[in-house]
């Protein structure tokens, strides 16, 4: 009898203590959720697929870095290559709000690495976009990719 109070005593506990725990990490009762940052850069003056409808040159091993407020890279990719790149996050370090609004994805790489004839020495930059939620099985994933590069001087 001891032991059916103990077990009901500790259900209850875990029931309360639930809905605290989510309350808590603002809404992130899923902790196996991530973050997931991802696209393709192309060799492009602006790194974007081209608008003539032709073929578009990727650009692969190129470095892609997540740099939040005053340029702090908090995380990195190679695009591989078909240009390609991903970048995971804890949304318990990250929170999503702050990624839209206070992060972009920037490209160090010389343009001239992919293509000799695009001399320009800039840095490409990109704000990010939020494209929706992929659930797998116990795995979430909130998906964002770049809004768009653009050549910085």
């Amino acid at each position: 009898m001891a032991l059916k109070s103990l077990l009901f005593a500790s259900l209850l506990v875990a029931w309360v203590a639930a809905p605290l725990a989510e309350a808590q990490l603002g809404g992130l009762g899923n902790l196996l959720g991530l973050i997931r940052i991802q696209g393709t850069l192309f060799c492009t003056a602006n790194g974007n697929v081209g608008m003539n409808g032709t073929a578009t040159p990727v650009f692969p091993n190129a470095l892609v870095q997540l740099q939040c407020g005053a340029g702090n890279v908090v995380s990195s990719s190679t695009t591989n290559s078909a240009g390609v790149f991903s970048i995971l996050l804890d949304p318990i370090q990250f929170l999503l709000s702050s990624v839209l609004s206070n992060c972009n994805l920037v490209v160090n790489t010389p343009l001239s690495t992919c293509n000799t004839a695009l001399t320009g020495g800039g840095i490409l930059s990109s704000p990010l976009q939020l494209v929706g939620k992929t659930v797998a099985g116990i795995l979430s994933l909130i998906n964002l990719i770049p809004a768009g590069f653009s050549i910085l001087s």
